[in-house]
């Protein structure tokens, strides 16, 4: 199953935990990466993964970016369709960074886009997004238990 964790959600364990939400999504999306060591599911990253990483000032969260986005199985380049797809999602109120992280999951044929960015979400539930559910660090584990 494919898997398509944004930047916000990689970061999610290394957040400050002083609300139980992001105690809770810190240790979903833990559990997460550790189904894809297990090859239970495939992580898809993409040059938006590359791009924001290479800007991360913070060498400790810098590292584990790179750590985690090194367990992918596939990796989605910035083709023209994605751009394109971006840019349609652009117009749509998101984010042109976020745009291109969803439009890389849809068009690699991700199972689940998933995001902590609560206005994002808000926002990208509201778009066609075909086959890629889009879902928050708790509602991606309970789709996973299933």
């Amino acid at each position: 199953m494919k898997v398509y964790l944004d930047m916000c959600s990689i970061q999610r364990p290394l957040d400050t935990k002083l609300q139980l939400r992001i105690v809770l999504e810190a240790d979903a999306i833990l559990g997460v990466i550790s189904l894809c060591e297990a090859g239970v599911v495939d992580l898809i990253v993409s040059d938006a993964h590359t791009f924001e990483t290479s800007r991360n000032p913070h060498p400790t969260r810098k590292q584990h970016a790179i750590e985690v986005t090194a367990k992918a199985t596939e990796y989605v380049s910035a083709t023209e369709a994605v751009k394109n797809r971006a840019a349609a999602l652009n117009a749509k109120g998101i984010k042109p960074l976020d745009a291109l992280h969803l439009a890389s999951a849809i068009e690699v044929g991700a199972a689940y886009f998933c995001t902590c960015d609560d206005r994002f979400y808000r926002k990208a539930k509201r778009i066609d997004t075909g086959k890629t559910a889009v879902v928050t660090p708790l509602e991606l584990i309970t789709e996973l238990e299933k």
